[in-house]
């Protein structure tokens, strides 16, 4: 059953003494029956809600219906799992501490390492791999052989031979983390230790006694655990007696009661009147006098070429090849090229055969199923122009793909062009995902994160240094204001009179010295009249005021490295997130999307069939001014797009511009299509016919 917000979640019991001719309200997936139809509806409402967690794979963010969705396909995947490796899979979850990813990896490089019996592989057969399965181990001492089953389509044993360990070549894992994870978490009772269900242990003969070191563990942890419950109890004892003597004395004191009762009322007034804390619940926001005026929500532009339910696959590939580009050795295209070459029905476009031959060179790289699929075919080790459908028909026919194996004969016959858009874009995400479970896109990602480790320690360690420097400056600026204070009230007068006769002095030498001497005896006399000290302190808060402005104009210059470095180390943290994550959802859970190399700003509905797109700063601004902050998505989407509004406006813009110049440049080339011939190729609509992979390994 899934969880509500990670915890179990019961479901409403059937009403008793149903008339047979009664009209109720039932729930389709849940089989649950309601009387009430408000009841009814508050349920479904509270089921539509992506609150519901997949209780097999941990997956949350979802609906009730997708998280039970989520849990059979779990459940069905767990079923595939090999029997084969059951046992010893089984032998090392029973009583292991570690965590569960620690534990799945753990498992996954031991089954990598190790060659047990039933196993199934490829081995050397005269001068090609084939597939096989151990069958016995044989070791002397000296040697270590391998009685190994040849393995048919069928996956029948046709023939038996002994062969050594340098003969046989690794497959990968029949099954993936995520599969594992999910047979650990249905295979176990406990998880801290791991504890394999009672049935699953005698069946695979796994000892069910826990180890010494364990069981005192287990022992100390239940010493605690019953010292708090006695404590609790006691605890409790000590409330009911203190609450049945205040019962007592309420029940002497009725006046008493009365009075309580009317403070109640009052607080209750009081917490009826205290105002809501925002934000809460987009949905439950209502409008109120003094909000502001909301700007009109734009609405997106949905004019995609490919039909609506492609938008998400097209951005997905096209999100992918952008970011792994330099890994796939693919020279960068847009994404008005790369939907303009979907929809585009020639079979050999350079930017199709690139994108194509790309991937598939990394999947023969990795030496995976389909590399031993193309040596027992015996290809080429060069894709070119003229044999890249061939590499992709060995991909389409392996055993996993069985749903897009049927348009292999369309594509035989070079008619890769006419297939549908979602045919198109369906190939390429199989590409994609079995390019994810390579070693070298896994050993990127990890470069990537480590990188993003080390920046990030840099960023906290400079703001650490900052803070302690900024709190040793106040602390230099306290010790001498408290020495300036000091001296100012013990001889203020003697000081500013220096201060003045050095002046004096100073334009006493210069070309008008009869008007400095003359200033200077009337300053005299004015100090001896008593006006003196008003000058003396005009001119000390004269002198305090320069060098308040000196001061500003030194930390405004220290800033400007400062500020340089910290939004260079965001940039080149930014630079190596490969993920894209959503900026956020409005009040309706519509996701923002915005892509590093694409100048739009794109919406998907909730139920992730429908898409648009905001294309310029205009409509970007509009939909910041149409966000209610009172709400909780809203005001986190809004502080996403604040935060990056100066690189997604400049995005916005600057397509706005590249726009404006494509459409000059196709009317010049119209004019000179009326007085000469031009090629259709020319026009910047037609730019994806011209794309060269200039990135292309030799």
């Amino acid at each position: 059953m899934p969880l509500y917000k990670r915890k179990p979640f019961s479901l409403a019991e059937t009403p008793q003494h149903l008339d047979p001719q009664e009209l109720v309200f039932q729930v389709r997936f849940t089989k649950e029956i309601f009387q009430d139809y408000q009841e009814y509806l508050k349920r479904f409402n509270l089921y539509r809600q992506r609150v519901w967690t997949c209780k097999v794979t941990g997956k949350s963010n979802l609906t009730y219906e997708e998280a039970l969705v989520s849990e059979c396909h779990a459940t069905e995947k767990v079923q595939q799992f090999p029997e084969e490796l059951m046992a010893p899979v089984l032998h090392m979850i029973q009583y292991s501490t570690l965590s569960l990813k620690d534990l799945v990896n753990e498992i996954y490089t031991k089954l990598q390492e190790c060659l047990f019996e039933g196993l199934e592989l490829h081995g050397r057969k005269e001068q090609s791999f084939c597939a096989c399965k151990i069958l016995k181990i044989l070791d002397d001492g000296d040697t270590m052989q391998y009685k190994v089953g040849w393995v048919d389509k069928d996956k029948k044993v046709t023939d038996t031979s002994i062969i050594k360990a340098e003969d046989l070549v690794r497959k990968k894992p029949p099954f993936s983390r995520n599969i594992l994870k999910v047979f650990i978490r249905e295979s176990t009772s406990k998880s801290a230790p791991w504890l394999v269900h009672e049935k699953l242990a005698k069946k695979h003969g796994i000892s069910t006694e826990l180890p010494g070191e364990l069981r005192d563990k287990l022992t100390m942890q239940n010493c605690k655990e019953r010292k708090n419950a006695r404590r609790k109890n006691i605890r409790d004892a000590g409330d009911n007696k203190i609450n049945k003597k205040r019962k007592d004395t309420e029940n002497e004191n009725l006046e008493g009661m009365d009075m309580i009762k009317k403070k109640l009322k009052k607080e209750e007034e009081k917490t009826k009147e205290q105002p809501v804390k925002y934000p809460i619940d987009d949905l439950l926001v209502q409008p109120a006098a003094d909000d502001p005026v909301f700007a009109d929500r734009p609405t997106p532009s949905t004019d995609f070429r490919v039909p609506m339910d492609c938008v998400g696959d097209l951005l997905v590939v096209w999100d992918f090849c952008s970011s792994f580009r330099k890994l796939l050795h693919l020279w960068p295209f847009s994404l008005e090229d790369f939907e303009n070459a979907i929809c585009h029905k020639d079979s050999d476009l350079m930017l199709i055969v690139a994108l194509h031959s790309a991937i598939v060179r990394l999947l023969i790289k990795d030496e995976s199923d389909y590399f031993m699929a193309i040596q027992n075919k015996k290809r080429k080790s060069k894709i070119t122009l003229t044999n890249w459908t061939e590499y992709l028909c060995d991909f389409l026919e392996m055993e996993d793909r069985v749903g897009l194996s049927s348009h292999v004969t369309t594509i035989k016959r070079g008619h890769y062009g006419l297939l549908d858009i979602n045919i198109k874009l369906g190939i390429l995400r199989e590409l994609i995902s079995e390019v994810l479970s390579t070693d070298a896109v896994r050993d990127r990602l990890d470069d990537c994160i480590e990188q993003q480790q080390v920046l990030a320690a840099t960023r906290r360690a400079e703001a650490r240094k900052k803070k302690e420097e900024q709190h040793m400056k106040r602390e230099e600026t306290d010790v001498k204001e408290m020495d300036q204070g000091h001296i100012m009230e013990n001889g203020k007068e003697n000081s500013c009179i220096s201060v003045l006769q050095r002046r004096t002095k100073k334009v006493h030498s210069s070309k008008n010295n009869h008007i400095s001497e003359n200033w200077e005896t009337s300053n005299k006399m004015r100090m001896d009249g008593g006006g003196g000290m008003e000058r003396v302190k005009y001119l000390s808060a004269t002198m305090d005021n320069m060098k308040e402005q000196r001061r500003r104009k030194d930390k405004e210059m220290e800033k400007k490295p400062e500020e340089d470095r910290e939004q260079h180390l965001e940039r080149e943290i930014e630079k190596l997130s490969i993920r894209t994550t959503s900026l956020g959802k409005d009040r309706n859970y519509n996701r923002y999307w915005f892509f590093r190399h694409e100048g739009r700003l794109f919406v998907e509905s909730s139920d992730h069939k429908l898409w648009g797109y905001y294309s310029t700063k205009d409509e970007l601004d509009a939909l910041m001014g149409s966000l209610n902050p009172k709400g909780e998505r809203e005001r986190a989407l809004q502080r996403q797009l604040e935060k990056f509004y100066h690189r997604i406006s400049t995005a916005l813009q600057k397509r706005s511009k590249d726009v404006a110049q494509k459409i000059l440049l196709e009317e010049a080339v119209l004019r000179r299509s009326t007085r000469v011939r031009a090629q259709p190729r020319d026009s910047p609509a037609m730019a994806f016919l011209r794309y060269v992979n200039k990135w292309k390994e030799n």
